[in-house]
């Protein structure tokens, strides 16, 4: 194929720039796959099931992977992205090769532990899918690269360059951009749902055939391993959480995706069609959305548990899986020592890890709350919902206004003092956006 890419630019700059222009996508995890060298001293590094060693940014992004889009050209006019044709910025092209001298360079220099390589469409789809094909062939056969690669597919590229990224790749993912095809049409007028669900059935059906096939031969090459994962822009337009978390829901259960990334939406650029959000990007409600995420994923809860049509969207002082529990009362207070796993699973307080360490530890006898505490169980959280053995930690009304009032209570006396006081006396401690 005809190398199109203008080489005017320095590598240097054109990482400055690549990798300054791959900030909005955060669609990228480092886990999922195991592969390891092959002890001759033919190839360099390894991934793990568990996941890479990584850090992350103070907004939670991952950065133990060389983020950089592949080109910030494109020929769509998506007006939510700083990338669109339409915009006076900086562009810049990498060749492969610089691809793979910079993956390399910085792994070497421990800087990395893999490559996430997304792209803005140069020339059309199968131009650029062909240019990340011959980056990741490179990369895994002559650099004998064995370290983790998430890559973008191009919604429109042939079928067969979507599937020869998936046999050299760990992960893929197609963005679904927004979560309706009416805001698609808004604010991506180039792009289209088919076209977009189109490689996420390619990718799906690679993975499913690639199964049986490493079920009958040991040695088959791994298509796309770590599996697939989306991304949607949240705030961009007027959907409610109901909405997006039902857009979701479908796609886990359709495409069988490994996780879908919301990203709050950041203004870039000026334009009458884009919110002005004078209060900032909705970081609270993207972590509500992930926190929502992580109930279908691992409570076995659904949508139309967590919101309704009457309610479409989540409470921002307190948590969705808090939030359930205050509207759904009846069914509090839980006896840990009877109480199923799955019931156990929608205490408040109570993670995936704690449930089964109390099912397995009450086989051995009955559980006190000092016990919970031992456990892991968040009792500061936990408490207005458990009994131990008939009775609650406190005497606590089960009543909603007066749980959400000390779930939310605010220490109003020192940013630095953690324990706070409830006007009835009791004592309760500042809760974070990360607790369970």
């Amino acid at each position: 194929m005809e190398m199109r890419i203008a080489p005017a630019m320095s590598i240097t700059d054109k990482l400055n720039i690549l990798a300054e222009a791959a900030k909005y996508d955060v669609s990228c995890s480092s886990s999922g796959s195991s592969r390891s060298g092959d002890g001759k001293g033919k190839g360099i590094g390894n991934t793990v099931a568990s996941g890479l060693c990584h850090s992350f940014a103070a907004d939670g992004r991952c950065i133990s992977l060389l983020k950089i889009l592949f080109t910030n050209e494109c020929i769509y006019d998506c007006k939510y992205c700083m990338n669109r044709c339409s915009n006076d910025v900086p562009r810049a092209s990498f060749t492969p090769d610089e691809v793979c001298e910079l993956t390399m360079e910085f792994y070497r220099r421990n800087y990395i532990e893999g490559l996430f390589l997304s792209s803005g469409i140069l020339y059309n789809p199968d131009y650029t899918m062909e240019l990340i094909c011959q980056t990741l062939y490179k990369l895994r056969t002559v650099h004998r690269f064995q370290g983790y690669i998430h890559v973008k597919a191009i919604p429109g590229a042939d079928a067969a360059l979507i599937q020869r990224a998936g046999f050299l790749a760990d992960r893929m993912s197609v963005n679904l951009e927004l979560p309706t095809a009416e805001s698609l049409r808004k604010l991506a007028p180039n792009k289209h749902r088919k076209t977009i669900l189109r490689p996420m059935k390619l990718i799906q059906n690679g993975i499913a055939q690639n199964r049986n096939e490493l079920v009958l031969y040991d040695h088959a090459p791994h298509f796309c391993e770590a599996g697939q994962s989306t991304q949607m822009i949240i705030g961009a337009t007027p959907e409610s959480d109901y909405q997006v978390m039902t857009v979701a829901e479908s796609l886990y259960q359709k495409f069988s995706l490994k996780r879908v990334y919301y990203s709050a939406f950041v203004n870039v650029n000026q334009d009458k069609d884009l919110p002005a959000l004078p209060g900032g990007p909705p970081l609270l409600r993207e972590h509500r959305l992930y926190q929502a995420d992580w109930l279908l994923r691992f409570y076995d809860f659904t949508v139309e548990e967590l919101l309704t049509e009457d309610r479409p969207n989540f409470n921002m002082m307190i948590d969705p899986k808090a939030d359930w529990a205050v509207r759904h009362l009846e069914q509090f207070p839980v006896e840990i020592n009877r109480a199923d796993y799955r019931l156990l699973l929608r205490v408040p307080g109570i993670g995936v890890k704690s449930a089964r360490r109390i099912v397995s530890a009450r086989r051995f006898g009955r559980l006190n709350f000092e016990d919970l505490k031992k456990i892991g169980v968040v009792l500061k959280r936990a408490l207005y919902f458990i009994t131990c053995n008939g009775k609650m930690m406190y005497p606590t009304k089960i009543e909603e206004n007066y749980i959400v009032r000390n779930l939310t209570y605010q220490n109003l006396a020192s940013r630095k003092e953690r324990n706070l006081f409830s006007p009835d006396g009791m004592q309760y401690e500042q809760l974070s956006l990360f607790s369970k």
